[in-house]
């Protein structure tokens, strides 16, 4: 084992390997490149029995220790699931490879020809937790970008992770990629996350995938360039001019379609002109499909079945079917609690007043903000981006569903004809 602060030989090893592929990976054709994402996705589905013997021993596992039902709803593979991972590789190779584009170009007086392409990153971190299918996204995302990768899943979905990497980086292999272009941390220890983040001599970028603990550790440990793909306390607010049957099948559909993601509603607030009105109906939806209300004073005198919401419950990302609801005066209030309590993911107010909808998008400080339609569309296939590495919440390099040209950065190729500077 390493000594604090030094990294074992097998990673350094794992990051070199990953660091020379990435050249390579930087110089294939985009034909290539979908001829291995089409070899992943294939081999898949061929494989699709051995994947969910794996999935199975997670399962076992998270039920001997008791993991909350909505990590369980990530965790879980079945058929219809390893098929989504499949379609989302084809999916990916159907988009356009951003690799070679110029983004612009320009002649300078001395007859200098400058253009500004779009390159791959170089190699990629991902650390994240319960969620396998991240595992092949971000791979297939990866290689149509021309990086290479290197996955540090959670302990949780261990089993499911290895096979699953095995499964595609063989595929990618033998369809003509190199060998490293596609890695596993196969030990989900602690101290391999601490290794990877420190990992500087070979990584290019790191994104963390998982909650805000994941994320705050990563953020503080990290020497490598951190990418976040936060968490999602996300919101509904419902102003005084919303429809308010629109609203209620929207903060149906955003808590309830499937609470156990990052885009999944957490917090609905209501204006008080329309309280009485709408939350007693809003919350019996709610209730009828099985979520518990954790509501302020005047939403527990509305619905007698909710909960008190204590300071911290604005805070929290609850991934259940669980939801904190309040009231307030004024679309003010509302711009000011999400900003203040939001995790600067996704949030919607439902209104039918434009002048509302221009400060609400314009005030709240968030990757993704909606008018009149559900949180849960802030998703890379939703927004035609195909798969997404995560989504960001921070405002550097990528912000909101990161596709694959948040897989990319520039350099800038010059043209002369014997030019020199006097």
């Amino acid at each position: 084992m390493a000594e604090s602060g030094e990294i074992r030989t097998e990673i350094l090893e794992l990051g070199a390997r990953a660091k020379a592929a990435s050249r390579i990976m930087a110089t294939l054709s985009t034909a290539e490149k979908n001829n291995a994402l089409t070899s992943m996705a294939e081999a898949l589905v061929a494989n699709a029995d051995k994947i969910l013997a794996a999935n199975e021993k997670d399962m076992v596992d998270a039920a001997a220790r008791g993991i909350s039902s909505s990590l369980i709803d990530r965790l879980m593979l079945n058929s219809a699931r390893v098929k989504e991972m499949a379609e989302s590789l084809f999916d990916i190779a159907v988009l356009t490879d951003p690799v070679g584009e110029t983004i612009k170009g320009w002649r300078v007086p001395n007859g200098l020809e400058i253009r500004q392409v779009r390159v791959p990153l170089g190699v990629v971190g991902i650390i994240y937790e319960a969620r396998p299918n991240v595992t092949v996204e971000a791979a297939g995302l990866c290689v149509k970008s021309g990086n290479a990768i290197i996955l540090r899943g959670g302990s949780m979905a261990n089993h499911s992770n290895i096979a699953l990497t095995e499964v595609v980086a063989k595929a990618a292999t033998d369809a003509g990629l190199p060998a490293a272009a596609i890695q596993a941390l196969a030990d989900p220890s602690r101290e391999s996350a601490n290794e990877l983040m420190r990992l500087d001599r070979y990584v290019d970028l790191l994104v963390p995938r998982g909650g805000l603990e994941l994320i705050h550790a990563v953020v503080s440990h990290a020497t490598v360039p951190v990418l976040w793909a936060g968490a999602g306390n996300c919101h509904i607010y419902v102003d005084e001019t919303g429809d308010l049957d629109i609203a209620a099948k929207i903060v149906v559909n955003a808590k309830c379609q499937r609470p156990s993601v990052c885009n999944a509603a957490e917090t609905l607030l209501v204006h008080r002109a329309v309280a009485a009105e709408f939350v007693p109906k809003a919350c019996a939806d709610l209730i009828e499909q099985g979520v518990t209300i954790i509501g302020d004073e005047t939403v527990r005198g509305l619905v007698p079945a909710a909960q008190e919401a204590t300071e911290k419950d604005w805070y929290t990302e609850y991934l259940e079917l669980k939801i904190a609801v309040r009231v307030v005066d004024s679309i003010g209030e509302a711009v000011a609690h999400i900003n203040k309590y939001g995790t600067m993911h996704s949030e919607s107010i439902i209104t039918r007043d434009h002048d509302a909808a221009r400060k609400f998008t314009q005030e709240v400080d968030s990757a993704a903000v909606y008018v009149n339609a559900s949180t849960r569309f802030t998703d890379g296939g939703q927004f035609g981006m195909g798969a997404e590495i995560g989504i960001s919440t921070q405002k550097l390099h990528a912000r909101g569903p990161m596709g694959l040209t948040a897989l990319t950065s520039t350099k800038y190729v010059i043209e002369g004809t014997g030019q020199i500077r006097p």
